[in-house]
């Protein structure tokens, strides 16, 4: 469910903050774009995406979960995450997808 592979449990007018460019896409369609272009390149598979320390918060109509990714294959990929939802209509949504990589300032 997580990640883009379930289009129908995405909001129309999500919004995903990625790695790679673009700095910010937004809507369902740009959403698909993105993650195709990422399966293009990192072929899928069942410990592509490996998510430890995940944790939960949730109310009656938002909620968010925050951890941390690792993206398998090649040398891995280390990322923090952050996923956003929204209750619509009584159906859970995503929102909002934020992933980052830390960088060394010195």
């Amino acid at each position: 469910m997580i990640f883009g592979l379930y289009w129908p449990d995405h909001s129309d007018d999500i919004v995903m903050y990625d790695v790679p460019e673009p700095l910010m896409i937004e809507g369902l369609a740009a959403y698909r774009e993105g993650w195709e272009l990422f399966f293009a390149h990192n072929s899928p598979g069942p410990d592509r995406f490996r998510v430890e320390n995940l944790k939960i918060v949730a109310g009656d109509t938002v909620a968010f979960a925050h951890g941390l990714l690792t993206i398998g294959g090649g040398p891995d990929a280390h990322c923090r995450l952050t996923l956003c939802f929204e209750k619509v209509r009584g159906k859970w949504q995503f929102s909002h997808e934020h992933h980052s990589m830390p960088i060394c300032l010195e």
